[in-house]
């Protein structure tokens, strides 16, 4: 199984590179013993950047979690064994981690001022989409959640990530904010996200720090999806 850096703690979501060796290779891909690449899932894309190694080097363009951790490459293949050093295309990587914090701001308001559960979401480089369910937002609510997760962002509330137990974490949560029942009942610990008590939400996601360093957002589109769901579209400014 490949060690995946990010997931140990916030500190650890920053990790640009890292050192390790080729397990198995394929056609075009390799898995690693070690690995800082964010797996496509959850929501969130895959990292992308490049893996070098002596005399050579290949592009990483995806990263999928199928059973293994398979980093798709364009380019050489590495042979099992090969010391390689991996490092991220940093500008996407936080940008994705910027708007994935923001993602749980907006669904923190929605739940706590319109009674709205998040019902999917995906972030992409330059913007977000989140849905919402029972939510109809007039012109007037979305102004005003815009503005409720632009001064939590600026309020620089830090954001910390740990593990608990998830008999504790059921206490803990309502269970319209995070439905831990559609999870497996195999999974007995969670990593959790923690925006300074404000969000608690099991994520396996990058996330920033501190909200200000989100530094403000903008909702762009409103879309109903059906009876009393509605899809909001914001990307950074």
């Amino acid at each position: 199984m490949t060690e995946l850096l990010y997931m140990e703690d916030i500190e650890a979501n920053y990790i640009e590179g890292v050192e390790g060796d080729v397990e198995r290779a394929g056609d075009d891909y390799v898995v690693l013993n070690r690995s800082a690449f964010y797996p496509e899932g959850g929501g969130q894309p895959s990292d992308t950047g490049v893996l070098e190694w002596k005399n050579s080097s290949a592009d990483v363009v995806k990263v999928e979690k199928k059973g293994d951790v398979i980093h798709r490459l364009d380019g050489p293949i590495p042979e099992k064994g090969t010391e390689v050093k991996g490092e991220i295309d940093w500008d996407k990587r936080y940008a994705h981690m910027k708007l994935h914090t923001a993602q749980h701001l907006f669904s923190a308001i929605l739940y706590e001022d319109y009674g709205g559960e998040t019902a999917g979401n995906q972030i992409y480089t330059d913007y977000s989409r989140i849905d919402f369910e029972p939510v109809d937002l007039s012109e007037e609510d979305i102004i005003d959640v815009e503005k409720k997760v632009n001064a939590r962002i600026k309020e620089a509330h830090p954001v910390n990530i740990y593990e608990e137990d998830r008999d504790e974490l059921e206490e803990k949560l309502e269970e319209d904010r995070v439905q831990l029942s559609l999870l497996p009942d195999s999974i007995d610990v969670l990593r959790v996200v923690d925006i300074d008590g404000l969000d608690i939400c099991p994520c396996a996601g990058t996330h920033v720090k501190n909200t200000e360093e989100i530094g403000s957002v903008k909702i762009t589109k409103v879309e109903n999806k059906g009876k009393d769901r509605q899809r909001l579209y914001y990307q950074l400014k």
